[in-house]
């Protein structure tokens, strides 16, 4: 602690029964370094780097729990090939002193239908853009089969060496598109009043926290805002996370906003690299983006902390530990999140610019972040995601989809 009874943000800390080197945590980045559903080479040492480079976690991203809930065909999910892979990985962050986390989830209706060979999910139907597809709407069975899931790559998760599962409730993946009532138009148990939209959510982590009891944290990653007319918002916001809170399921929160169904910048703020998104779409969708981009991909002023105002709100609501989401790039930024009230900060953008920042503001605290906000790492997830002022050509390397790219 700082002498005015402030954490010190490189310091040790616990976050549920894990303890972290400091309480910098490297946000989920889908990273597109996976292969047929296969940890590579490339995906261990972008994870190793920010070990390497300081951080007290590591965030895999995105690992989900059933095949139809891939965002994309390369997606890791919970399969037995994909285990001895993803216990290599952790033993490499591992070895560097980091810990490391595993996101979980299911994309919902922003799942790639044509990709996984089955239906996208919805709380209703749904037509997603993006994919030219309809999203079907989830059965009651359909609803079990994917929490269940849930359980079981959180038990996969403590197999293959994780310190703690993220759980995806936002974006308008699944979860989250059951909390939407511009989405969810449900008349059953799981639709409708606010209490039964988050349902879902509440089960999704019971079943979670049951299947690992204490072993490894738990955090729930979940919208405060869709950033869309008729969406989930804070004031609905508030009182789903006093309900986790209740349920004792969750060892932290991380708030996030926007959906990368209907309003993708929503989160990320700065500017909308509408070229870069359409070089790298297929065809028809190429033509929309340069077409009619400037409608779906809107450019929002940057700030330092730009979340904080709303997390704020949740901040006051509950007693759980909370981790600062949202233009996370100093010092600075992180001790306001600590005075703020907030036990862990989570940085993105401004690591992939640098994976070493932490280490170097261990060594000097005026360090400044030379991430620019300009978001054309976004669209290197599908080509290896990287900052592309450092490097932009992509990451992955002469090995790719070759038997000794493969970690096994």
């Amino acid at each position: 602690m700082t002498t005015n009874g402030t954490p010190d943000v490189l310091a040790p800390a616990s976050l549920g029964p894990v303890e972290l080197r400091n309480r910098v945590i490297k946000a989920a980045t889908y990273e597109g370094l996976s292969h047929r559903s296969l940890v590579t080479e490339d995906l261990v040492d972008f994870h190793v780097g920010y070990a390497r480079g300081g951080v007290g976690m590591t965030t895999v991203a995105y690992c989900a729990v059933a095949k139809e809930g891939r965002t994309d065909r390369h997606q890791i999910h919970w399969t037995d090939e994909a285990m001895p892979g993803l216990r290599k990985l952790t033993d490499a962050v591992h070895a560097h002193g980091s810990a490391v986390s595993a996101q979980i989830g299911h994309g919902g209706p922003v799942a790639n239908p044509k990709a996984n060979g089955a239906p996208a999910l919805s709380p209703s139907k749904h037509f997603h853009a993006t994919t030219l597809s309809w999203a079907k709407e989830a059965s009651v069975a359909d609803i079990k089969r994917v929490t269940e899931a849930h359980a079981e790559a959180a038990r996969r998760a403590i197999e293959a060496g994780f310190d703690a599962v993220e759980v995806h409730l936002g974006h308008n993946y699944l979860a989250s598109s059951f909390l939407s009532p511009k989405i969810n138009h449900r008349t059953d148990t799981y639709g409708g009043s606010l209490e039964n939209r988050a349902r879902l959510s509440r089960e999704i982590m019971r079943a979670v926290r049951d299947a690992v009891g204490g072993r490894i944290a738990v955090i729930a990653k979940m919208n405060m805002d869709d950033g869309v007319p008729g969406g989930f918002w804070l004031d609905e916001a508030i009182p789903v996370t006093q309900w986790l809170e209740q349920d004792g399921t969750v060892d932290a929160l991380e708030m996030t906003a926007g959906s990368s169904l209907l309003n993708p910048m929503y989160l990320f703020k700065g500017d909308a690299p509408l070229r870069e998104f359409a070089a790298v779409m297929p065809q028809p969708i190429k033509l929309g983006v340069r077409a009619v981009g400037k409608k779906f991909l809107h450019s929002y002023p940057y700030r330092d902390a730009y979340l904080l105002e709303d997390a704020r709100q949740i901040r006051a609501a509950v007693k759980l530990p909370m981790i600062l989401l949202g233009g996370i790039t100093d010092k600075a930024a992180m001790d306001l999140a600590m005075r703020e009230g907030f036990e862990f900060v989570a940085m993105a953008r401004s690591l992939l610019r640098e994976p070493d920042l932490i280490n170097r503001i261990q060594q000097d605290a005026d360090t400044p972040s030379l991430c620019i906000h300009c978001n054309k790492c976004m669209p290197t997830n599908f080509t290896g995601t990287r900052c592309v002022l450092v490097d932009r050509d992509t990451t992955r390397r002469a090995t790719w989809g070759k038997p000794e790219g493969y970690v096994a």
